[in-house]
């Protein structure tokens, strides 16, 4: 499949189960086109970013950002804008125990992509035996290659609908904006079921257009092994981080600059880059040389999903 053609996939297959008003359920080809889909557009991320690149669409929280930067002193000074380093932050500070729990536990991140945030919260807390999910082989190989550290930060590939870890097996479980491009939800909140002991606590970060939050609320209405201990938006804050990312002068926007490339190239790079980091959650329009570019047929015209809202939801294994 060419690149085209995965992306294609990739953007059916989103709005497929993003804008399903059903059970949230896909399996069989359906669900393995968006898998291989999903797979290979992180292949390719993972080959062509570079390291300490953004991760997620990030958070503006200046509360956060000092409370980081009590524990790591300087930390968004180099090769970032600290704004992904707060979403990770958050899935431990609010987890049960917050981040001083996590010591001498066993944590998971499913869809840890190249494992730079995962590599971030083992600095935040070494004590930690860490292991990174994700489903593209590529992300996994250079995250072993570049980050791993024995038992105590490791990689694996793997199904976020297949966990391959034992029963009953892990502490703390983190799933920061992965979620929403599984196919079938239920079986992933089942899966974290599984491996969780009893106590453990899954935090679960993502966005959600308003037919995915009906699924994730069925769901767990219906998944008596978890309880559900808060379930916070904080599309604000995210919504503010996309924002300084799009200003011009930003650390994203210099990023793109420094490229060699010529001004059509860099357009329409700017502008696929704005979009997958949340550009239309933030209130994005393309410029009219974009929608130019669309009509003319040179460049795929991509409105977006309709997102409704980001949101931070903590669950306890019973």
């Amino acid at each position: 499949m060419n690149r085209p053609d995965v992306m294609t996939s990739f953007t059916t297959g989103l709005a497929d189960i993003n804008l399903d008003e059903t059970d949230g359920r896909r399996a069989g080809a359906q669900a393995a086109a968006m898998k291989s889909a999903s797979s290979s557009i992180y292949d390719m991320a993972a080959t062509l970013s570079g390291r300490g690149e953004l991760w997620n669409w990030g958070m503006c929280d200046p509360d956060l950002a000092a409370e980081i930067e009590a524990r790591l002193p300087g930390f968004a000074e180099f090769g970032t804008d600290g704004f992904s380093e707060q979403l990770y932050y958050l899935a431990l500070r609010d987890l049960p125990g917050g981040l001083d729990g996590c010591a001498g536990q066993t944590l998971v991140e499913v869809g840890c992509g190249a494992g730079e945030g995962l590599n971030f919260l083992s600095r935040l807390v070494p004590d930690t035996r860490m292991t990174g999910l994700d489903l593209s082989p590529r992300a996994v190989a250079r995250a072993n290659a570049t980050l791993a550290r024995g038992d105590n930060l490791r990689f694996v590939q793997g199904d976020a609908e297949d966990l391959p870890f034992e029963d009953s097996s892990v502490d703390l479980l983190i799933n920061i904006e992965s979620s929403h491009t599984y196919p079938d939800l239920d079986r992933f909140l089942r899966e974290v079921a599984r491996v969780l002991r009893p106590g453990g606590a899954l935090s679960h970060i993502d966005v959600f257009t308003r037919q995915r939050l009906q699924t994730m609320r069925r769901i767990t209405a219906e998944l008596p092994q978890l309880t559900w201990a808060t379930d916070h938006d904080v599309s604000a804050a995210v919504r503010a981080a996309v924002r300084r990312r799009m200003t011009p002068g930003s650390r994203f926007r210099r990023t793109l600059d420094r490229q060699r490339m010529n001004p059509l190239v860099r357009t329409i790079a700017t502008h696929s880059q704005i979009l997958m980091f949340g550009g239309m959650f933030a209130g994005y329009r393309p410029p009219a040389s974009i929608r130019a570019l669309s009509r003319l047929g040179v460049v795929p015209w991509m409105s977006g999903l309709p997102m409704e809202s980001y949101r931070h939801q903590v669950a306890v294994r019973v």
